[in-house]
Formats: structure tokens, sequence, C-alpha cells
């Protein structure tokens, strides 16, 4: 198989350990870096690691960060990735079986249960399933789309808040972002 990897300095021990395992299957690796534990930004990872991996001729790809959130935040805000973070021998499957995950997560910070390698050895062996799931990630598909051709933004993201006229004060209001929301329906 031939795989795509890349880490910001929280994940670069991890990520290491991942390229020896995979090359030592008879995997074709293409690292992306980083390969030292100076800080770097794991957005600017994600986008060039997803970048490789969109330019095709890859089978799956490999982020790793801290804690693997921040690489799959960023990588699933990029069209046509689906990345999961795996977090144990099933969570590997079902990214495969049903999200047909084409990327996955690791935290280089993160104690795992099972050995990440065997992890991804589980990613790597597991079917995309279809069927109904087939129609979901469709619909995964279908959603990106329709969220790009609006031109609809990040609500939590400062700087890209939709407004809205006819509110007291500055005369616009901020749509509240899922925190916000979810904070609404609870009372909390």
């Amino acid at each position: 198989m031939r795989i795509v990897i890349g880490a910001d300095h929280g994940g670069v021990r991890l990520k290491a350990e991942i390229i020896r395992f995979l090359e030592g299957q008879g995997n074709e690796v293409r690292n992306m870096g980083v390969d030292t534990e100076g800080s770097v930004d794991y957005p600017d990872i994600a986008s060039r690691t997803c970048g490789e991996y969109g330019r095709g001729g890859y089978d799956f790809g490999i982020l790793v960060c801290g804690t693997g959130l921040g690489v799959s935040i960023a990588a699933n805000k990029i069209a046509g990735i689906r990345c999961g973070q795996v977090f144990d021998p099933y969570t590997a499957r079902k990214a495969r079986a049903h999200n047909n995950a084409n990327f996955i997560a690791f935290g280089g910070r993160v104690s795992y249960a099972t050995p990440v390698t065997e992890l991804i050895s589980v990613f790597m062996k597991t079917e995309v399933e279809g069927g109904r799931h087939e129609r979901r990630v469709r619909k995964l598909a279908e959603l990106e789309k329709r969220m790009s051709d609006s031109g609809a933004r990040d609500p939590d993201t400062p700087g890209s808040e939709p407004k809205a006229s006819g509110t007291s004060g500055s005369g616009s209001r901020t749509v509240p972002g899922p925190a916000a929301v979810s904070r609404l329906k609870t009372g909390s």
C-alpha cells in the first residue's frame, strides 16, 4: 500500500514508530514531516499531508498531533477528506467499514490500550461495507458540497461569524455556534 503521513511536533515520535512499522510490512510511506520537536501548527501539517493525498496514488493517510484532535478537525475541513480519530480496534474497524475514512488520526501524547501499529493493521485489513454506509458517506459528500456552495462559515471561528441585521446595539448579531446552541438546549 501507499500511505502518506504527517505529524506536528507532538506526534514526531509516534510518527517515526508508525513509519518503521509500515515500511517493515512492505508499504511505501511518504513522510510529509515534521521530524523535529520544534513547535509547528497542526493545521499546516494536515493541509500539506491532505494536499499530497489529493494528488492521488495513495491508499490512505495518517495524521498525528499531541491528541489527534487538532489534525483530525483540520483534515475534515478539507474537501474530500474523511478523517477518523482511532482509539481502539472497534473504532479502527468502523472508521473504514462504515465511514470509508481515507485518513486516520492519532495522538502522540495519548496512552493507547492497544498499540497504534495494531490499530493501523486493523484499519488496513478492514473492507468498506457499502450499503447503507455508502449512502451515508455520499450524504457527507453532499453536505460538504452544499456548505461549500452556500459560502457557509464556521461560526466558532473568529472573524467568520455570519451577521444578521435588525437587532439592537450595533445592528447585527452573531449567529451562535454549536457550543452556544448546546448550552442553550441544556440550560448550562
